[in-house]
C-alpha cells in the first residue's frame, strides 16, 4: 500500500528550491569548518544536516510504498549492527571509535549512522540504476560509488570528530568490507519494488562529495 502522505512533486520549482536548500546546508557549514574561529558550532549542525538531506531525498522519491520503507528499515539495521560490531570487536572495518559529531550513541554507535547508510545506499543505487546495466554490474557501480564517497569521508573524518582510528592509520580492510557490505545493501535496493528514480539524488551526492573533499584539501594547515 502506498505512503499515505504523497510525495513531493519533482517539478521544476520544488527541485529548485530542495537543490538550494542543499546547496545552503552545506555551503554553510563548509565555510564555518573551514573559516570560522568555532568550528565545533557549525559541528553541532552535521546531525540536522544530515536527516534534512535525507528528508529531502525522501520527499522527491515517486513511490514510497511498503517495499521502499522496508528497504529503508532492513539497510538502516545492517548498517548500525555492522558498525556496532566494528567498534566493539574490530573484525569489520578495523579498530575505529566514533567521535561525538554525529550525536548521541547507543552501543557506543550513534544511530544516525543508520540513516546515512540507508541515504548512501539509495544515492548510490538510484545513480547507478540510471545506467543501462544488468543488476550484477548495478550492483557493482554502486557499491563502487559508496566505497569512494567513504574514501572521501575517511582522511578528514578524524580531524572533525566524526570517527577515530586506532593510531590514525585507516586499514585496507575498511573498505573492503565497506565493498562486501554495499554490494550487499545495493542487493536489497535492487530487489526492492519501488521506482528506482530520484530528481534530487545527482546533486546530492555530488554536493557531499565535494563538500568531504573540500575539508581535506582546503582544511587547516592545507
Amino acid at each position: 500500500m502506498s505512503d499515505s502522505f504523497p510525495p513531493l512533486a519533482a517539478n521544476t520549482t520544488r527541485l529548485r528550491v530542495a537543490q538550494g536548500l542543499v546547496l545552503l546546508f552545506h555551503a554553510t557549514g563548509l565555510v564555518g569548518l573551514l573559516f570560522s574561529h568555532d568550528p565545533g558550532f557549525y559541528l553541532r549542525f552535521t546531525p540536522l544536516t544530515l536527516l534534512l538531506s535525507t528528508g529531502l531525498l525522501v520527499a522527491f522519491q515517486p513511490e514510497r510504498n511498503a517495499s521502499f520503507w522496508q528497504f529503508c528499515l532492513t539497510v538502516g539495521l545492517l548498517g548500525f549492527a555492522a558498525e556496532v560490531i566494528g567498534v566493539h570487536t574490530g573484525k569489520l572495518f578495523g579498530n575505529y571509535a566514533y567521535g561525538e559529531t554525529l550525536g548521541p550513541k547507543w552501543l557506543d554507535v550513534p544511530p544516525l549512522i543508520g540513516v546515512n547508510w540507508v541515504m548512501m545506499t539509495y544515492l548510490a543505487g538510484v545513480l547507478a540504476h540510471r545506467l543501462p546495466l544488468g543488476e550484477l554490474a548495478r550492483t557493482l557501480v554502486a557499491a563502487l560509488l559508496m566505497v569512494g564517497f567513504d574514501l572521501c569521508v575517511e582522511i578528514p573524518a578524524g580531524r572533525f570528530d566524526f570517527w577515530h582510528w586506532t593510531a590514525g592509520v585507516i586499514p585496507f580492510r575498511n573498505f573492503r568490507d565497506w565493498f562486501i557490505l554495499a554490494c550487499l545493501a545495493q542487493m536489497l535496493f535492487n530487489r526492492a519494488r519501488f521506482v528506482k528514480t530520484n530528481a534530487l539524488a545527482p546533486l546530492l551526492y555530488a554536493v557531499q562529495l565535494l563538500f568531504f573533499f573540500a575539508l581535506e584539501w582546503l582544511g587547516p594547515g592545507k
